[in-house]
This record gives C-alpha cells, structure tokens and sequence, in this order.
C-alpha cells in the first residue's frame, strides 16, 4: 500500500515515516497513505520525521492535508523528531502552530498540550 514504513505504537497510534525528502516526488504518496489511514480504522496518526532531511511546500500540503482528513475521522496527526530544516521550514511557514512536534513517535499521543 505505501512505500513509507508504518507501525503501530504503544498508544494505538499508527507511525508512518518518511525518509529522506519530502518534496513534490514524495508528497504524493505520502498524502495518499495518510488518507488511507484516516479512511480506515487509524483515525490517529504520528509522521516520524527524524528521517525526513528536507520538506518543501509539496511536502507541508501532505501534511496539512493528512491533518484535516485524520480530525475529519475523528482522530489527529501529529509529528515527531523534526530534523533542523523541517523546524525552520514550519517556523518560518508558522504551521508550527498547528502542526506542533513532539520528541519521540512513541510518546505523541502519550501527553496532551
């Protein structure tokens, strides 16, 4: 179904992690396998991008667009371990905001803010 590697962490969420760019190759099927996700029975969803060197606006839509379709299904997306350009990218971009990151893909949904 998807090229990303998922798991299952011990809160129930469903990891996906993207590695190396995420850019207008990789947005694409990134996008698709979040909507999937929130489509199915995994309405809860953590991108781990501690493997992620670099995002662009391709990359941010995914996001943004994985988002909306998991608070649409009743869940959340939330991202973990943002390498050095993916924090400056959603600073500069303010979807820090909404898209606020966590340490670890394990402990997302361990804590609420």
């Amino acid at each position: 179904m998807s090229r990303f590697p998922t798991r299952t962490a011990d809160s129930g969420a469903v990891v996906v992690r993207p590695e190396g760019r995420l850019d207008m190759v990789a947005a694409p099927d990134l996008r698709k396998t979040l909507h999937a996700l929130a489509d199915g029975s995994a309405p809860r969803v953590v991108v781990d991008l501690g493997g992620t060197e670099f995002i662009d606006s391709s990359g941010l839509g995914a996001l943004i667009s994985g988002l909306k379709a998991a608070r649409q299904a009743g869940g959340d997306l939330r991202i973990a371990a943002p390498s050095t350009q993916v924090r400056t990218v959603l600073a500069l971009t303010k979807l820090d905001r909404v898209l606020r990151s966590y340490p670890s893909a394990d402990t997302a949904f361990d804590t609420e803010r």
